[in-house]
């Protein structure tokens, strides 16, 4: 297609006319595999006698189809050789001459091409950027900056083995990069172009050292020279010409920015590498050389800057807290610290706690918007750019590291502001003082609560300069003290009325007439319940505690908020039941509205996804606190139900944990499983077939309660087939060759769950699901996977023997089968300990399904089995063995853990050959009330899979959680092995006196000890029995 028509397509997709634009943004779409496509587009952006915005469109649109399609291999989507050619021979060349609105899209289709092409595909880059880097003309110099910038930047976060390309970079550019710097620094009265041009050179820099410090640097003529270009961007005031007036815009103006990125390189240089005790040993030498030339140097040149904001000059706050970043690395090193100690109490005095206290801009938002002063307050990434934040973690290095010298010095002066606060008439108190004061002692109480003499003196002090700011006549000050005394809630107060009266003072501000005072007051109050001896200071007043918090959730989207609400259902219980559904309600509007808020402000703060998630935790503690209270669940089912409904789909992704974790309690502990819970089945199916995958564990407690809590439905139902959804998702995520091992483990687990919870009712589905384990067994390399896998044929031998022995004989796996599991079975480490089916649980599924093959008679069994059964039953023998010595080490372990108050860690074993799967780990949640609330918790913890740790060998990956239930926890191993023996002994007296003639002495020992303790253990579940019927 000819420019000028393709220019037309373009300026209709700008039409104001819906229906012209329609036609022209279709156009487009069919146009994006025509060949020669997107190199129109790239000649029309470069094409200045068009109209900006038809370029800007054009940019906009070749950026998009760069992305989609430049790596794509699905037939009737790619881009062609010859045009991805073109591109690459002439984006370089645009980008030397696109304005800046163009280069910005033109910036995002390179990084595309980089990342795909570079090195293997698009070899002549670097020298291209090189030879535009060598030109004398700035505008080809830029573009070469910002395609190197770019390039760069793909090797900032690539460990060492991946990094070797950027090497290759700096060696060619950085000798001409330094000449470049060096042209730039020297020129007098350079205008804002020069700085854009620094800017880049100084993210170049960023890139390419952020995680290693190259071999040309550790020349030290060279890095010497770097630092000089760095020491003069430092020293060199910012010029006052030109700066904006606007705060927004003169922050980002291009001078500033310089300034930014200067200070953001000593602090990564000085942070990662200038130290040569926490150095590598081949970066020993840089570390002595930074210390020892430069880290002082550049100490001075910061304190330098920050002597602009002791005069009353203007510096930006990201500077400000990048420098404070650099101050607060240099406590703990000694060299600088000794130039930085004579200079201690100006920077401490003058400088860090003017920062700590309350100012003009604090001022103006707390009164024009006190939301946004909230948001800013609790807003993480607005802390890391906060220089109240570096200037608070500068006063914690310091006592940390330097306290002995620094920490009284600086609470007494302190005290000093507190007693001329408390001295001054009301007219002339100086609020912002006291409460940078405040904010000091809040920072501190870590190190204070420690620390005499100042530990026993914290009551006092709260007493006497903290409480009685909650009547202050300053709003900002009530907050600081609500804040503060949440730091100290947790103190042990001498007396006892201090701490109540506090906490009713923290109660009373929910109802403030200031919206930060009364937020501050709810996040402290999560403290104060936590510390909390006696509820009944609570009790009488829960109903309306809740009721303030819910109105101020209405007002604010604030996860700490919901942290305080679920530390009150988390402290009492079961007596928040009469609130449950009010709860459930109110939680559930609160998750809309923050719902609506994230989705409406997408590319704003994640504020409100956040609260939307504290919601939802809040949510499962409330319905974890009532499990014992069944008959409140189908109440409160209604509520939550379109939730689920809703964030079950891929618009919940974010929360997708969270959700499942309610549908996992609302399927528990409810009574029934009703039809509307059962809705949510063919959603979670469908999630993890589709997308879902890193949710699998999660999704499995869910699942195996429909199937074992409604397995009358789960097998009755045809509309829709439940089994059916089910067999396809396992099938599915099984036979996948893209997914690990470990991706997959869930699957194994799941089909367990059904042959158990529906014996003698699936036999249509034994041949399937035998025939993907297998399937899948054949190319499994992870152990546990394989333990899993086996398991399922175990449990199809215990829920059917004949069928499956019969399935085995039609895949032509029997014996190929058999050998795998006796060779694991009795597959040991250096230690002797088992590698294979370790867990109890392992062991019985396995005893059940080789036991099940005793109860057939000879001729059911195929010729290889029949040829070995011997080893089958000697295996039985030792398997059996095993499980009772592992049940009396768990029974020790548990009276240890009674006797000691606390569970006992398992023995670990130190042999490394057991290769674990990533995050299995049996992690035993906190003891609660509830029993069935320890079962579900028991079940997820069953259900989840290992850990990073993929060859460490401890012990608690292989043990059993006591609460977890499956249906043949009432089938003894022991009982259902004799019990088969003695069946065969009466059906076949010739078969039986052969197996036992063939037995050694040992097994015979064994056999024995089994068929005792079998008869030991039938009277103990008599006794049992009797007993809980006569009560």
């Amino acid at each position: 297609m000819d420019l000028p028509t393709l220019a037309s397509i373009l300026q209709l997709a700008l039409s104001t006319n819906p229906d012209e634009r329609k036609a022209g943004e279709e156009r487009l779409n069919q146009l994006h595999t025509v060949p020669g496509h997107l190199v129109g587009l790239l000649q029309i952006m470069v094409q200045p006698t068009l109209d900006i915005a038809v370029r800007q469109v054009a940019s906009i649109h070749f950026k998009n189809l760069i992305a989609r399609h430049w790596k794509s291999s699905e037939v009737g989507e790619q881009i062609s050789e010859a045009d991805k050619r073109t591109i690459r021979e002439n984006i370089l060349e645009a980008l030397v001459h696109a304005p800046p609105i163009i280069r910005v899209q033109l910036g995002d289709a390179l990084k595309t091409l980089i990342h795909c092409d570079y090195s293997e595909r698009w070899p002549s880059l670097l020298s291209s950027i090189n030879a535009n880097l060598r030109a004398q003309d700035q505008q080809r110099v830029y573009g070469a900056l910002f395609a190197l910038r770019i390039l760069t930047r793909k090797y900032e976060f690539k460990d060492d083995d991946e990094r070797t390309p950027v090497y290759q970079i700096i060696d060619t550019t950085f000798p001409t990069l330094l000449e470049i710097f060096k042209y730039l620094l020297s020129m007098a009265n350079p205008p804002i172009e020069v700085a854009d041009l620094v800017k880049l050179i100084c993210k170049i820099f960023w890139s390419s050292t952020y995680l290693e410090i190259p071999r040309q640097l550790h020349d030290t003529q060279v890095f010497t020279a770097w630092m000089a270009c760095f020491h003069n961007l430092l020293e060199r005031p910012v010029p006052q010409e030109g700066q904006p007036v606007d705060p927004e815009q003169r922050k980002a103006w291009g001078w500033w920015k310089v300034k930014k990125w200067t200070v953001h390189i000593m602090n990564r240089l000085f942070n990662r590498f200038g130290d040569p005790k926490n150095a590598k040993p081949e970066n020993r030498a840089f570390a002595q050389l930074f210390q020892s030339q430069f880290a002082g140097k550049f100490l001075e040149s910061h304190l330098t800057l920050l002597g602009v904001i002791q005069q009353g000059g203007y510096l930006p706050d990201r500077v400000i807290n990048l420098v404070l970043q650099y101050l607060s690395t240099s406590i703990s090193k000694s060299t600088t610290y000794q130039l930085l100690k004579p200079r201690l109490d100006i920077v401490l005095f003058e400088i860090i706690f003017p920062l700590m206290c309350f100012n003009d801009m604090d001022d103006r938002l707390w009164h024009e918007d006190p939301h946004e002063y909230v948001r800013k307050g609790y807003d993480i990434i607005e802390d890391m750019y906060s220089p109240r934040t570096a200037a608070i973690n500068f006063i914690s290095e310091l006592v940390r590291k330097r306290g002995k010298e620094n920490l009284q010095k600086f609470l007494a002066f302190i005290v000093e502001i507190f007693r001329r606060y408390d001295e001054a008439p009301p007219g002339q108190k100086l609020y912002r003082q006291k409460d940078g004061g405040l904010l000091a002692v809040g920072a501190l109480s870590d190190k204070l609560k420690q620390t005499e003499p100042y530990k026993s003196q914290l009551e006092q002090m709260l007493v006497q300069h903290v409480f009685p700011e909650f009547n202050s006549p300053v709003g900002h000050l009530r907050a600081k003290a609500a804040w503060v005394s949440g730091q100290y809630a947790n103190i042990s107060f001498t007396d006892q009325r201090h701490f109540s009266s506090a906490m009713h003072s923290i109660v009373s501000a929910l109802k403030d007439s200031e919206l930060p005072v009364r937020v501050d007051s709810v996040v402290t109050l999560r403290s104060f319940v936590e510390a909390c001896k006696d509820l009944n200071e609570l009790r009488p007043i829960l109903p309306q505690l809740l009721d303030e918090f819910f109105k101020l959730m209405n007002e604010v989207e604030n996860e700490d908020l919901v942290f305080t609400l679920e530390t009150i259902v988390d402290k009492f219980g079961e007596e928040m039941a009469p609130f449950a559904l009010g709860l459930c309600q109110n939680l559930a509007a609160a998750f809309w509205k923050c719902l609506q808020s994230s989705e409406a402000d997408e590319d704003e703060d994640e504020s409100g996804a956040l609260a939307a998630v504290g919601c939802l935790r809040a949510i499962s503690t409330i319905l974890e606190s009532i499990s014992s209270l069944a008959h409140l669940f189908p109440q409160i089912e209604p509520i939550l139900l379109p939730i689920m409904q809703k964030m079950l789909t891929k618009d919940g992704q974010d929360v997708f944990e969270e959700i499942l974790e309610i549908v996992s309690y609302m399927t528990y502990f409810s009574p029934t499983i009703s039809m509307e819970m059962w809705s949510l089945w063919p959603l979670i199916v469908s999630a993890a077939e589709e997308w879902a995958i890193d949710f699998f564990e999660n999704i499995l407690t869910p699942l195996d309660n429909y199937v074992s809590r409604s397995t009358e439905h789960f097998l009755t139902c045809k509309s829709p087939d439940y089994q059916k959804s089910l067999f396809k998702m396992i099938s599915c995520l099984l036979s996948e060759q893209n997914l690990e091992d470990s991706d997959v483990e869930p699957a194994p687990k799941l089909i367990e769950v059904v042959l158990q919870n529906c014996k003698g009712r699936i036999d249509e589905w034994i041949e399937p699901y035998i025939r993907i384990t297998v399937d899948r067994l054949r190319r499994t390399q992870k152990n546990y996977l394989k333990d899993l896998l086996i398991a399922v044929v175990a449990n199809a031998l215990y829920y059917n023997a004949a069928l499956t022995l019969n399935v085995l004989q039609k895949l032509g796996a029997t014996a190929e089968f058999f050998q795998l599991w006796l060779q694991l079975i009795y597959k040991t480490k250096n230690s002797g300990k088992p590698v294979h089916f370790r867990r109890e649980h392992d062991k019985k599924v396995c005893i059940l399904g080789l036991a099940s093959l005793l109860l057939l008679p000879v001729e059911a069994l195929p010729q290889e089995l029949r040829l070995g059964f011997d080893q089958v039953f000697k295996v039985v023998l030792k398997l059996l063995v095993a499980y009772k010595e592992q049940k009396a080490e768990s029974a020790r372990k548990g009276e240890n853990s009674d006797e000691d108050g606390e569970a006992e860690d398992l023995l670990s074993d130190e042999d490394e050959d057991w290769s674990r799967e990533p995050g299995e780990e049996d992690e035993e949640g906190e003891e609660v009330n509830s029993r069935r609330l320890q079962k579900l918790a028991a079940q997820a913890s069953a259900f989840r899979t290992r850990g990073e740790n993929e060859d460490d060998d401890s012990e608690d990956e292989f043990t059993d959680d006591e609460e977890f239930q499956a249906p043949i926890d009432d089938i003894d191993p022991f009982i259902f092995f004799t019990d088969a023996i003695k069946g065969m002994s009466v059906a076949d007296p010739t078969r039986f006196q052969a197996l036992s003639q063939s037995l050694d002495f040992q097994h015979q020992a064994m056999a024995h000890g089994v068929t005792q303790h079998a008869e030991e253990r039938r009277k103990e579940l008599e006794k049992e029995s009797s007993v809980k019927a006569s009560a």
